[in-house]
C-alpha cells in the first residue's frame, strides 16, 4: 500500500519561501506525482507535476516561481515555493498516479493522496 506523507507547511509573508516534501513508501516517484491545493471556497487544483522521467509541469499561476522535483533515492517528492503570495494560501497536498509518460494536472487521475500540509501567506 502506497503511503504519502506531507510536511515542510507553515506561514510566512508574502515574499517568503517554503519547501514541501512529501515522502512516498514505495517507489511510486518512478510514475506521476503531483502537488494540488486547496483555498477555502475553492476547488481542489493542481499545482506542479512530475514524471517518472522528470519532465514537468505547473499551474500559470505558479510558473517561474514554483519548482517540483523528485528525490528517486530517497522517494520523496518536494515543492519549492518561492515569492509567496497571499493566493497561494491553502491546503497542499501531495498524489501519485500510477502513469508514464505525461502527467495530467487533474485530480481525477490520482488515486494516492497524502492528508495535506496548510501553507498560509500573510500580506
Amino acid at each position: 500500500q502506497v503511503r504519502l506523507v506531507e510536511s515542510g507547511g507553515g506561514s510566512v509573508q508574502a515574499g517568503g519561501s517554503l519547501r514541501l516534501s512529501c515522502a512516498v513508501s514505495i517507489y511510486a516517484t518512478s510514475y506521476c506525482m503531483a502537488w494540488f491545493r486547496k483555498a477555502p471556497g475553492k476547488e481542489r487544483e493542481g499545482v506542479a507535476a512530475a514524471s517518472g522521467d522528470g519532465s514537468t509541469d505547473y499551474a500559470n499561476s505558479v510558473k517561474g516561481r514554483f519548482t517540483i522535483s523528485k528525490d528517486n533515492a530517497k522517494n520523496t517528492l518536494y515543492l519549492q515555493m518561492n515569492s509567496l503570495q497571499p493566493e497561494d494560501t491553502a491546503m497542499y497536498y501531495c498524489a501519485g498516479a500510477f502513469l508514464r509518460g505525461t502527467c495530467p494536472m487533474t485530480r481525477v487521475w490520482y488515486t494516492v493522496w497524502g492528508q495535506g500540509t496548510q501553507v498560509t501567506v500573510s500580506s
